[in-house]
């Protein structure tokens, strides 16, 4: 078995913004200034986790992704220990990607010169939007002059791969807002863009004061035109919409994400971590207290996890499912090998009127199935829910 990256899950934030449903642990708005009790026990429990799973382990990691919550906000004595930890029992090749999430407001330059030299060579700014009005109303800590400061300090550091994001579709933001931190995020020039729609999860603050479609949300049709909108500006700006809600420089493309793209197996550690390996996937407590005593049954039983395989079906559709999120699609000849070679007729039957629609497109010389951009990939969860409502193999 080959696994060839990790995902860790730095749970810590100053508070937790409104649109947020992530497993987190607050530290108040103060938090992050010193290596506190909370962030060395949270340290120890991962590392005991890498540990104990390293049993599994044949070659070393082509990626590391710290996110979060907020792994800015981790005291470097943290990381270090972490990348101690990784380095001993699963080892990190010399030209890894290794990726760190960052905000605003957490960090200097001093201590992005420290991420260097623990060998982080990629981060990912979650700026959100370039209007202070929005970033206030969604619960985050900084603001406009936060976001230049550290564009600056990041360029100071020689960071030449780092990621943006940007979250469309929020309470107040109205189209013109949403053109303004696209240009505004362009002309930063970051390699790497992630633009995302907001989701109301039910139980955020967002998802617990607004309804879908209700004022003083954008309007569907108006959060569809600000999808097309980034796609286009974007493109036309150099960048590839290489997966739904990214968009990249030549070469630039994120190379841990497109592990789950390509649903290929992975490592997961710490709270509400997902790890799939052993065609078996499974997701960690999301609270320190459930986290912590998870990791105390998995060490009393050696690592070894009662977890169900994935059906053949479930297999199918988790590889449809990711595969379609990326602009070049799936190829159905490696699935018609992997699954039988009718499944391939079946998919085109079952997406032939979006095919029809031309939202969808097939490519009988590459055998490449994909969504068309931007219109296809707008309707993504219809043409999902579509293979998952028809496909079966068991």
């Amino acid at each position: 078995m080959v696994i060839k990256s990790a995902y860790l899950h730095i749970p810590f934030c100053r508070r937790r913004c409104f649109y947020c449903d992530f497993p987190i642990t607050v530290l108040g708005d103060k938090g992050g200034d010193s290596y506190s009790n909370w962030q060395k026990e949270y340290v120890d429990f991962i590392c005991q986790e890498i540990e104990i799973t390293s049993g599994y382990q044949k070659y070393s990691l082509d990626t590391v992704f710290f996110g979060g919550g907020t792994p800015s906000l981790l005291a470097i004595e943290g990381l270090k220990q972490i990348f101690e930890v990784l380095n001993k029992y699963l080892g990190i090749n010399k030209n890894a990607e290794i990726s760190l999430e960052i905000d605003p407001a957490t960090f200097d330059l001093s201590k992005l010169k420290s991420y260097q030299k623990l060998g982080i060579n990629r981060v990912s700014l979650g700026v959100q939007s370039f209007q202070n009005n929005l970033l206030e109303k969604c619960g985050r800590t900084h603001c406009q002059q936060n976001i230049y400061e550290s564009v600056e300090w990041i360029h100071q550091a020689g960071f030449n791969n780092w990621s943006l994001d940007l979250i469309s579709g929020l309470p107040h933001q109205t189209f013109e807002d949403w053109l303004d931190s696209l240009d505004k995020a362009i002309e930063l020039e970051p390699k790497h863009l992630s633009c995302y729609d907001l989701v109301l999860e039910p139980t955020t603050v967002f998802g617990k004061k607004y309804h879908a479609g209700d004022n003083p949300l954008p309007p569907d049709d108006v959060t569809a035109q600000m999808y097309k909108v980034a796609s286009e500006k974007l493109r036309q700006a150099g960048y590839s919409h290489y997966e739904i809600s990214n968009y990249a420089q030549d070469g630039y493309q994120s190379i841990h994400n497109q592990v789950y793209w390509h649903n290929q197996p992975y490592y997961g550690f710490g709270m509400g971590a997902a790890s799939y390996y052993n065609n078996q996937r499974f997701t960690r407590p999301r609270t320190r207290k459930e986290y912590f005593a998870w990791l105390e049954n998995l060490k009393q039983h050696q690592g070894k996890l009662d977890v169900p395989h994935l059906s053949k079906t479930d297999q199918l559709l988790e590889t449809l499912m990711l595969g379609l999120r990326l602009k070049e699609g799936v190829n159905l000849e490696f699935i018609g090998d992997k699954f039988g070679e009718n499944i391939q007729a079946d998919i085109l039957k079952c997406l032939s009127n979006f095919l029809k629609n031309n939202l969808v497109k097939y490519d009988h010389q590459t055998h490449r199935l994909c969504l068309n951009d931007p219109e296809g990939f707008l309707y993504s969860n219809t043409v999902l829910s579509t293979l998952f409502s028809e496909l079966k193999l068991d």
